[in-house]
């Protein structure tokens, strides 16, 4: 999630533990110490643009690095600032232990996927329960933590831990609301799906996306899930076949390597760009839930050497036709 709701997570872990007097300096070390593993986005290169990819939320947001992450946040704060407040190493190393634990758990609970058990196991663990930005959840959480950190008070911060769990529970039922939701409109349409798919949708726990495969097609659906359910009915997609939609790709060039290092970041779900054919999107993610107009992709060049990487495009233009399908969708009009 963004770094400010990171950061009051951490902080809320230590205050909520931390004795009075100790109280301030807990809560700074748990907030630094719950945004440090996103500085994994540092990690790039000029040469290879997927190269973040690779290491966002991987070995710095891992449950087997936290003792190793924790120690190097703690080995930083300790000189330059838990020695003035009174506080050993130790302490500081648990304080910044129980800050960077919460940092890969609530990202898991988004939908962009976290290696949590890296390096044992690479795959992306992604709950889909909560968006990596919204406010509904952050806003009350800094109120809490900002309350707690002037009046001294664990009470408060536990307070705030225990909305945490109840807004990720909240978040648990409508995603299940939601499948149902999915299920029946593939059902309508007499498809059989192996899965279907839903992702909370920026910044609210109403309305989400639906995606499902089936007979090579991706189907795109918004649903909004209130105290009535919704459905937004959306667009197909052919799913990509690396076979014939790339049978200009050498196989083994960069090009074709880096399709498939795309293809595990988005999950296998991968189609082409059905305005630009040397284009691979992401059909998980649109501004507008029910399209399939992809925030990110990735493009191949028919010149490109054997070398040559391919380029990523990021596209999260919002225009007013954007802004307003998904306001209609979140108010629940047609």
């Amino acid at each position: 999630m963004d770094p400010l709701t990171q950061g009051m997570l951490g902080a809320a872990s230590t205050l909520s533990v931390s004795k009075r007097k100790h109280s301030r300096a807990a809560a700074v070390l748990g907030g630094l110490s719950g945004m440090a593993p996103d500085l994994d986005v540092l990690i790039r290169s000029s040469q290879d643009p997927l190269l973040f990819l690779e290491y966002h939320r991987q070995f710095t947001h891992s449950l087997l690095f936290i003792p190793f992450g924790s120690l190097l946040c703690a080995l930083v704060f300790y000189f330059i600032f838990s020695k003035r407040c009174d506080l050993s190493f130790q302490r500081t190393w648990f304080y910044c232990a129980l800050g960077y634990g919460t940092h890969g758990m609530l990202d898991a609970c988004t939908s962009y996927g976290t290696q949590l058990l890296w390096p044992v196991s690479d795959e992306r663990v992604a709950f889909n329960i909560i968006s990596v930005i919204d406010p509904a959840f952050t806003l009350p959480l800094l109120v809490l933590i900002a309350f707690a950190f002037l009046k001294y008070s664990s009470k408060l911060a536990l307070v705030a831990m225990s909305w945490t769990f109840v807004y990720l529970i909240i978040g648990g039922i409508q995603k299940d609301r939601a499948e149902a939701a999915g299920v029946e409109l593939a059902n309508g349409r007499q498809h059989a799906p192996v899965v279907v798919e839903v992702k909370p949708t920026l910044a609210n726990l109403l309305v989400w996306k639906v995606v499902y495969e089936f007979n090579g097609l991706y189907f795109v659906d918004a649903v909004r899930v209130g105290a009535d359910i919704k459905a937004y009915p959306g667009n197909s997609i052919a799913k990509l076949n690396v076979t014939t939609d790339l049978s200009w790709v050498t196989q083994d060039s960069q090009q074709m390597i880096d399709v498939g290092r795309f293809s595990r970041f988005s999950n296998g779900y991968l189609a082409l760009d059905p305005y630009n054919q040397q284009r691979i999107i992401d059909v998980r993610y649109s501004m507008v839930p029910n399209q399939i107009n992809a925030l990110w992709s990735i493009e191949l060049s028919p010149s490109a050497k054997n070398n040559d990487h391919v380029k990523y495009i990021i596209d999260r233009e919002s225009t007013p036709a954007s802004r307003e399908a998904f306001t209609r969708m979140l108010l629940g009009r047609d």
